[in-house]
Parts: C-alpha cells; sequence; structure tokens
C-alpha cells in the first residue's frame, strides 16, 4: 500500500517535472519563431514580444528547476536503499554527473564506481581498436555479446566488469581495475580513481546530441554501450541532456533499445528535474521496470509513477 508521504511526493514530483517539461518545450521553440518574423520582414514589434516572452519563460524555467534542485533529494529519498550503482560518463558534462552520484547518495544508495570514458568510444575511427581492445581486456570466464557493434563490446566489456549479474557471484574487484586501466591506456577512458566495486544497477550519462557527418553512428554506439550494461546486471538507465536527432537517447528509443530491449532512457539530464527523473528511473529498474521519460518524443511522461 502506497503511504499518503509517498502519494504525497509523488504528485509533487510530477507537478514538478511536467511544469520544468512545458517550460522546456515553449522555450526551444522560441527562437526559430523569432527568426522567422524576423525573415518575413513584416516584424510590427513581433520580435520585440517574442523576445519579452523567451526572456520570461527562461526567468521560470530558471525557478522551476532551482526548486527541483532543492526538493530532489526529498523526492527520491528511500528509492534506492541499500543499492550500489554504477555512474558511466560518456561525453556528459560533469556537473551532470556529479549531480545524478549525489541524488543516488540521497536515494539511499551508493555510487559504487565512476567511469568516465572518452569521446573516442564513439568516434568510428576508433572503433576496430575499441573492438580488439574489449576483447583483449575481458575478465577470464566473461563473455562478449556476438555483435560486431564497438558499442556493444565495450559495454559488455565494462558489465562484465563493474555489474553483478542478478544470479552469478560480483565480479572481482582487481580486474575491474585492470579493465578500466586497460581501457586509459588505449585512450578510451580516464585513468581510474581507486578500485571500485561491483555495481547492481547502472545509468549512463550522455550530453547533447553528437554533431557532424558520424552523428548518428555515434549516438548508436553509445545507445548500445548502455543497453548492453543493461543486460548485464539488474538494469540501466541511459541519461542525456536531450533526445534530439543525433542524441544517444534518441538513437536508443528509434532502436528499440527503450522498453522492448528494457533499457530505460531519460531526457533533460542537465536540468534539476532530469536528474531526480533519472534516480526515480534506476529505482524503477532495479525492481523490474522500465521507460522513457523526459520532454522528448516518444516519453511516457516526465517521471515513473509512484510504487
Amino acid at each position: 500500500m502506497i503511504s499518503r508521504r509517498h502519494h504525497r511526493i509523488a504528485l509533487v514530483a510530477v507537478f514538478v517535472l511536467a511544469l520544468a517539461a512545458g517550460f522546456v518545450l515553449a522555450v526551444v521553440g522560441l527562437p526559430q519563431r523569432i527568426a522567422d518574423v524576423a525573415a518575413s520582414g513584416t516584424d510590427t514589434g513581433e520580435t520585440a514580444r517574442l523576445s519579452v516572452e523567451r526572456d520570461t519563460l527562461a526567468a521560470q524555467l530558471h525557478a522551476s528547476d532551482e526548486f527541483a534542485g532543492r526538493v530532489g533529494p526529498d523526492l527520491v529519498r528511500g528509492k534506492l536503499t541499500g543499492v550500489p550503482v554504477t555512474v558511466v560518463a560518456l561525453g556528459a558534462d560533469p556537473a551532470d554527473t556529479r549531480a545524478v552520484a549525489e541524488l543516488v547518495v540521497a536515494a539511499g544508495g551508493s555510487v559504487a564506481g565512476e567511469v568516465v570514458l572518452t569521446p573516442a568510444v564513439t568516434d568510428p575511427a576508433r572503433a576496430d581498436q575499441l573492438r580488439d581492445l574489449s576483447a583483449r581486456l575481458l575478465p577470464s570466464g566473461a563473455q562478449l555479446p556476438t555483435a560486431t557493434d564497438a558499442g556493444a563490446l565495450a559495454g559488455g566489456l565494462l558489465g562484465s566488469a563493474l555489474l553483478a549479474p542478478p544470479d552469478g557471484p560480483a565480479p572481482a574487484p582487481d580486474g575491474a581495475g585492470a579493465v578500466l586501466a586497460g581501457l586509459a591506456g588505449g585512450g578510451f577512458a580516464e585513468a581510474p580513481q581507486g578500485s571500485p566495486a561491483a555495481g547492481r544497477v547502472a545509468v549512463v550519462v550522455t550530453g547533447a546530441a553528437y554533431s557532424g557527418v558520424d552523428a548518428g553512428a555515434s549516438a548508436s554506439t553509445a545507445a548500445a554501450l548502455a543497453a548492453e550494461l543493461d543486460r548485464r546486471g539488474a538494469g540501466a538507465v541511459l541519461a542525456g541532456r536531450d533526445a534530439a536527432d543525433g542524441s544517444a537517447v534518441a538513437a536508443a528509443r528509434s532502436s528499440g533499445a527503450g522498453p522492448v530491449g528494457r533499457l530505460a532512457t531519460v531526457d533533460g539530464v542537465g536540468t534539476g528535474a532530469g536528474r531526480v527523473a533519472t534516480v526515480l528511473a534506476l529505482a524503477e529498474r532495479q525492481a523490474g521496470g522500465t521507460g522513457r521519460y523526459g520532454s522528448g518524443a516518444g516519453t511516457v511522461g516526465p517521471v515513473p509513477a509512484a510504487p
């Protein structure tokens, strides 16, 4: 039975995150509207009015985001009690990764290990090298997926070293250290800080959409890595700054790596609301559920439903 406090927190979470999502959607479309008016040559004060509207919405979004940041710890409290979480940064803003890790702790969980991957992981020109390194660094007794995608192979490697399978023993800490040191030596990760413990679930934090001719390939690689991590432990969440074309979140959703493949996705991790949604999605995922959350295309809502 849902307690009165949990019900109240769930209602506040939905309100805050839905409000923030609405502000984001409103702000996103304004620059194009302003540009269209300016290009039409028939501006009769419309540009000035839209600019004021943009600034007002931006201020409201900032206030909503600050509020979400302040109430976030209470909204997630107790949702991850005793759950070790592996945090993987892949092109993420360090502030986003740090904020998510802090909310994991506020939710009662622990950060089993933090892995910072470099842009080389999603660089198509380095794919063959990443495939080869994944095979060579694989801990004894572990197996890589049969896929040839470099992201899936890297995810299999990381999952075998950093995540405890639901029906098997946790990987040895020294094996995890050797894998991360090997990836760092190949230029695919930053040097590890300390020896990571085994996580039960993982969160992959990414940044904005990739750009350039290889944007689609890079996004697919990031999505495949997260999806393979999801298969190794008790689940994973892929969180990005948006769900625009060329983003890892969009690639995961369009490829069926979302609810069909069980990988949970969240867009808006650059906001307080999105970070709360990410931790709530982690709690839902480790309990066996999944979903697509945020304000981007293909979402089922701004936040998971209350348990």
